[in-house]
């Protein structure tokens, strides 16, 4: 199982979109905290400087949930796999595993168990082409490698 290494994988595309998106928020909401100011319309009201900071506040709360969707990442090796989607942590010995699986027109690979549950790996995304199949096929390979130690030693 050494000749086959380990496994670490983060969606390319996403990333970038939700970095610049998150970017682009940060100058939305400073530059509306900036120039909040004056009358809040026909009322006696003003706008003050807490409303400018809660403003730019705002914008770094929603860059920061934006930045929540960066997390999905996989990591395999010949123990089994570790896969983080949006929340948490999933670590799967390859014992469990009975296929790797990114289905035509699936948005993400998934992991199929013995139990006939799937668990999605959102770091292999359609989306990044290439870059998700050549990452499926190493965790097939990983999958195959263990398969071939199993039946070796049984």
């Amino acid at each position: 199982m050494s000749a086959v290494e380990p496994v670490r994988v983060k969606p390319r595309r996403v990333r970038l979109v939700c970095w610049v998106s998150a970017a682009a928020l940060l100058v939305l909401f400073g530059a509306m905290a900036v120039s909040l100011s004056g009358s809040t319309g026909n009322g006696y009201g003003t706008f003050q400087r807490g409303d400018g900071v809660a403003l730019a506040g705002l914008g770094v709360l929603f860059s920061l949930g934006v930045l929540a969707f960066t997390r999905p990442r996989v990591e395999a090796d010949g123990r089994g796999v570790r896969v983080r989607n949006l929340i948490g942590w999933s670590e799967v010995p390859w014992e469990v595993v009975r296929g790797v699986r990114f289905d035509r027109g699936a948005p993400w690979a998934s992991l199929e168990l013995h139990d006939d549950e799937l668990l999605p790996v959102l770091a292999l995304q359609a989306v990044d082409k290439d870059h998700a199949v050549d990452g499926v096929r190493a965790l097939r390979r990983l999958h195959r490698a263990h398969a071939s130690v199993v039946a070796g030693g049984a």
